[in-house]
């Protein structure tokens, strides 16, 4: 399905988002109905709580080139898409090697929107007071940590402990919903989304395809207990969408 996003149809969702009866009615394309197709489900609140995951991929599975460079892996529609996510949700996650390597903002800047709280999975205090993500721009700003490390004035610091050198990911779910958090966004890298899939948190994973080839280079999603038989593989519901540049897998990981 090739999704066509306009501005009455991102006005429509903005409105799901935030409770209110929209009043433009429901004479859409088909691209404007397969826009909200793919993103009502994260939209919507009366649902109840979930946790949606992304990760943008070459055709053959990496997501960065043997330096590093991960600039440009989704094309100019996969970035928006992105966007819209972080738009739809109360915050976004990173694991602080992400944090470190990729020095992201984690904004919304190619739609319209408000910012998603920003949280940091950096268990040992790694992450330095001055990176981009915790300075403070009106946003809250979470930094999950098992150290006694403070932190700059305005950064919420959740002290959990660690197990077998890793946080579990459902504690840091019950304390990010406990902070008002109820939906979400796991953005990166792919070993923090593979740690929540195993854990079976995600309600969606996003996979979005861009086409270009990298030859070598960090994979997309690596799980810490790999199927030995296809016939014990996850296989999750899946619809595909165009975003034009990049295609969308959306993946519904609960049944």
């Amino acid at each position: 399905m090739q999704i066509e996003m306009t501005h009455k149809i991102w006005s429509h969702l903005l409105h799901i988002r935030h409770g209110i009866v929209c009043t433009c009615g429901d004479s859409w394309s088909c691209g404007e109905k397969a826009a909200l197709d793919l993103y009502s489900p994260l939209a919507r609140r009366d649902q109840g709580p979930f946790a949606v995951a992304q990760i943008g991929q070459s055709l053959d599975g990496r997501v960065a080139t043997v330096t590093g460079d991960a600039r440009d892996v989704s094309g100019p529609d996969g970035l928006a898409h992105l966007h819209r996510i972080r738009a739809l949700v109360d915050g976004v996650i990173i694991g602080v090697r992400t944090a470190l390597h990729d020095s992201p903002r984690l904004t919304v800047r190619l739609c319209e929107g408000k910012n998603p709280a920003r949280v940091v999975i950096d268990p040992n205090g790694r992450l330095s007071d001055d990176a981009a993500l915790l300075q403070d721009d009106g946003t809250r700003r979470i930094i999950i940590q098992a150290v006694d490390r403070p932190r700059s004035a305005g950064v919420t610091v959740v002290r959990l402990p660690l197990r077998n050198d890793v946080i579990d990911p459902r504690e840091i779910v019950s304390a990010l919903r406990d902070e008002g958090l109820s939906t979400l966004l796991v953005e990166g890298g792919g070993i923090t989304i593979a740690k929540f899939l195993e854990a079976g948190l995600l309600d969606r994973l996003h996979v979005g395809i861009a086409p270009l080839l990298i030859g070598d280079g960090p994979q997309s999603l690596t799980l810490s207990k790999p199927s030995e038989l296809l016939a014990h593989a996850i296989r999750p519901e899946m619809r595909v969408f165009s975003l034009g540049t990049d295609v969308m897998l959306d993946c519904a990981m609960q049944s």
